[in-house]
């Protein structure tokens, strides 16, 4: 235990809403409240800065990114001027990465609106499709969608990220979307979201990711791991992390807590103190790719690590 990371942490996903304001339709109450990771009747409440502060305490987060939340696709360009009025204290949201909805005929207007906020590094537009309904977040094939397409070449040109959330079985479409745009900078969410835990569910994620690691533009979010292993062990943890860190490298590989979905399997410290025990087989250097540098480099959120101390970790 005594390489355990003391050092800075960066969050780089996580999100944060305030229901009252009724912009988030999928954390509506429906009569199936059942989603892939189960229900979320646990997180159907406001959940804002100091929320996300006190689940984090402990953790010497030194600052966070943002990832958009769902929003209605009518109010979409609001979610980041609600962010900008928000208190938020010195570390949390510093960057955001927005929603543009890449089909919009004028998505590529919608983007330089996005671009022009100093704080919008990114974009995200899920593409997860399911077989079953109720369990998908997109349409069927809006990778190989042209209009889709579209609007996803303007980020490259107004150097924006695009963060990458699908399910296992759309690898094979995500390929030839990396190798289209080679220029584009990807970041996949949630370890490549492997739900099936089937065996075969697993070799279908691991042989995917694997495949996906040789482009050099596209990173990886190890976030929310307990959201398709519910009855999680630090060893099943372990399992799926050190699969991820072996493809992309720490280099291109960071944790992040996706609080407060995350909150449903776990609690703040449990996650992050399995992330520290995990990553305790790495270096120092390793592990602070992990915990800081990636996301500071990938967000673009020019901060050093020296400037900050120690913390006092909850393990």
């Amino acid at each position: 235990m005594s390489n355990i990371y003391q050092g800075p942490v960066i969050d780089p996903h996580h999100h944060l809403w305030d229901l009252t304001m009724q912009r988030h339709p999928w954390l509506a109450p429906k009569p199936d409240d059942e989603m892939v990771f189960g229900s979320i009747e646990a997180i159907r409440r406001n959940y804002l800065p100091d929320d996300y502060m006190r689940d984090a305490a402990g953790q010497n987060i030194v600052a966070t990114v943002h990832i958009e939340a769902g929003w209605d696709g009518h109010f979409l360009s609001q979610e980041t001027r609600w962010l900008d009025q928000l208190p938020k204290g010195e570390s949390v949201a510093q960057r955001y990465v927005s929603r543009v909805s890449l089909l919009d005929m004028d998505a590529e207007q919608k983007i330089a609106e996005q671009a022009a906020n100093e704080r919008v590094v990114g974009v995200r537009d899920i593409v997860s499709w399911h077989p079953v309904a109720h369990k998908s977040f997109a349409v069927e094939g809006l990778m190989s969608n042209t209009q889709w397409r579209a609007g996803l070449g303007a980020l490259a040109r107004h150097k924006m990220t695009f963060d990458l959330m699908l399910y296992p079985w759309q690898m094979a479409e995500a390929e030839r979307l990396l190798d289209d745009y080679p220029d584009l900078a990807f970041i996949l969410n949630h370890c490549g979201s492997p739900a099936d835990r089937s065996p075969e569910g697993m070799q279908q994620w691991r042989s995917g990711l694997k495949r996906l690691s040789r482009f050099e533009n596209l990173s990886i979010k190890i976030s929310n791991p307990v959201a398709y292993d519910t009855q999680w062990t630090v060893a099943s943890l372990a399992d799926v992390i050190h699969h991820c860190i072996d493809c992309f490298g720490p280099d291109r590989a960071m944790f992040g807590s996706d609080f407060p979905v995350a909150g449903l399997h776990a609690s703040f410290n449990d996650l992050y103190a399995a992330y520290r025990k995990i990553a305790a087989v790495y270096s120092d250097a390793e592990q602070s790719l992990l915990f800081f540098e990636t996301a500071n480099r990938v967000y673009r959120l020019n901060l050093k690590s020296e400037n900050f101390n120690k913390g006092n970790i909850h393990v």
